[in-house]
């Protein structure tokens, strides 16, 4: 059989696609196994022969699905310059943080990112709080759950966290249930404990000043926020030297002024530094108490988690003002694991709100060892789909010739399928394998047409006759494909969990069969028919 490249450029095509996919399935990633596994958790989400990643249900992990926490007053009507002022009177009343309120003037909407469970707020305090705010409004214009934007925000920001976090496969999506929208995060080969560690709390970070003063002849202590993570141009990566970690960071352009001006106010830039005896065992009221002097505080989610001095040659800089040409410093930690949590915060900024985890969430542990059940069987109900279509093809046709290049191209369009899912990155799960199931079946049957139009009319003698044959097939074909990514579209784009992911394979499967193997294999049956 002689393939023209002119002729069977489609055979070709194919032939190109297959290449680009073992490349893609097979190819070192770069850098070594020590740079494309950070950790046991991510080996058990990747194949060791293949660039495939697996899902959770293919090689075991955690998933979280919980609501995000807050209430949300909709139809307000008020001016996007009135918006902080509205957040600062809301937070005040219901004596919560800064942050904790956002007012939307485009949307019309103010949300509090608290309720009875968390935050222990209620509507009717949410309410009144708006009320002192300037707007007229009731419980019945209170609704809990937090808006779209909010909580697309937060997707952003826990997918991020998990990509820091280095946990390959992680995946964050948002559910929707009766009455309800949740948020679901699946992580591939991590156990309960460390997901919930890493997106259970929102992520806040502030640098706060504590230091004394004197009122009316007497020592006061006071904590002034300073820094939230939105203050920090560059975060370097978390470090561990001389028994001593810390995250360098550098300050944007716009806050180094003004923290050097604070700490040249509060009294940081004494001459020789600062003395800080700050306990993290007491709380800061018990610490004010007992006189910890001048300290940085580095706060998490409202609470501390470091205390430091202010060295002599940080507070030189701070005197004669060379540090805001160069706004860098190093922000210490009590270990190298609080470093890098530290520096997974300070990189993708805090969650809007809290996952409402403990009280009307669910968590799910799949072990790895049952995962590899459902990997193996998997594999075998591929195997034995494939041996039924092929019993029934070799039936039909009784012809190898026929049959045996419509089962590999078959074969060939999951395999491209294989190169696309490594290529991008895609966790393969049950429901993606469900996909590559119904691919086979719909590509066999497109083929058995194709075949059926060209061998059941009668003997073909030029190509013409087979050209013209052809395409009224794949006429049928490509209606067939058109009816099949419309139906699957609303499923793919749609949160709707595992069908999501059984839309999107089929219709990259339908496409690439029309495209890509539904050609081939009518160039690889022109050869043969005409060669007869």
């Amino acid at each position: 059989m002689k393939l023209s490249p002119r002729e069977n450029w489609r055979i070709w095509l194919l032939v190109l696609f297959v290449i680009v996919s073992s490349v893609a399935v097979f190819a070192p990633t770069g850098g070594g196994s020590d740079a494309n596994v950070t950790n046991e958790s991510d080996a058990a989400t990747q194949s060791t022969l293949t660039n495939l990643q697996f899902g959770l249900e293919l090689s075991g992990g955690t998933q979280v699905r919980a609501p995000l926490v807050g209430m949300t007053a909709e139809g307000l009507e008020f001016q996007p310059d009135q918006s902080r002022d509205i957040e600062r009177t809301v937070e005040d009343e219901l004596g919560l943080g800064a942050g904790d309120v956002r007012a939307d003037a485009q949307g019309g909407t103010v949300e509090v990112f608290a309720d009875r469970h968390i935050g222990n707020v209620t509507k009717a305090e949410f309410v009144a709080a708006l009320q002192e705010a300037g707007f007229s409004v009731t419980e019945e214009d209170v609704r809990m759950g937090v808006t779209a934007e909010t909580r697309e925000d937060t997707v952003e920001v826990l997918e991020s966290k998990i990509d820091q976090s280095g946990l390959s496969g992680g995946t964050v999506t948002q559910v929707a249930s009766p009455g309800q929208q949740f948020i679901l995060v699946e992580v591939p080969g991590a156990d309960r404990e460390e997901v919930i560690e890493l997106i259970g709390d929102r992520g806040q970070v502030e640098t706060v000043a504590l230091f004394p003063e004197q009122r009316d002849n007497e020592t006061v202590y006071r904590n002034v926020s300073l820094l939230s993570q939105d203050d920090f141009a560059q975060v370097g990566s978390a470090t561990q030297d001389s028994g001593r970690a810390y995250v360098p960071v550098t300050l944007t352009e716009s806050s180094a002024e003004g923290f050097q001006q604070a700490m040249r106010e509060f009294g940081f830039a004494q001459e020789g530094g600062t003395v800080c005896n700050y306990n993290l065992e007491q709380s800061l009221a018990e610490n004010k108490a007992n006189n910890p002097g001048r300290c940085l505080l580095t706060v998490l989610d409202g609470d501390v988690v470091f205390a430091a001095r202010v060295t002599d040659g940080l507070a030189d800089s701070f005197r004669d003002g060379s540090f805001a040409d160069r706004p860098t410093y190093q922000s210490t930690t009590t270990s190298f694991e609080d470093a890098r949590q530290l520096e997974i915060n300070l990189k993708t900024g805090s969650l809007p709100t809290q996952l409402d985890i403990q009280n009307r969430g669910t968590t799910y542990f799949l072990l790895p060892s049952l995962a590899d059940r459902f990997k193996t069987l998997s594999l075998a109900t591929g195997a034995a789909a494939v041996l039924a279509v092929a019993l029934v093809v070799f039936a039909r046709y009784r012809r190898p010739e026929v049959a045996a290049p419509m089962l590999l191209t078959a074969a060939a369009e999951v395999y491209l399928l294989l190169g696309f899912a490594a290529a991008v990155g895609l966790p393969l799960d049950l429901s993606h394998i469900a996909g590559f199931i119904a691919v086979i079946g719909t590509g066999v049957d497109d083929l058995v047409i194709i075949a059926d139009e060209i061998m059941q009319q009668g003997e073909v003698k030029t190509s013409r006759v087979f050209e013209s044959r052809f395409r009224k097939a794949f006429w049928v074909i490509g209606a067939a494909a058109a009816t099949t990514i419309i139906a699957m579209s609303p499923l793919a784009v749609l949160s709707l969990g595992d069908l999501q992911g059984f839309a999107i394979i089929t219709i990259i499967g339908v496409l690439l069969g029309v495209l890509v193997t539904r050609p081939a294999y009518g160039d690889i049956l022109r050869v043969l028919v005409l060669e007869d």
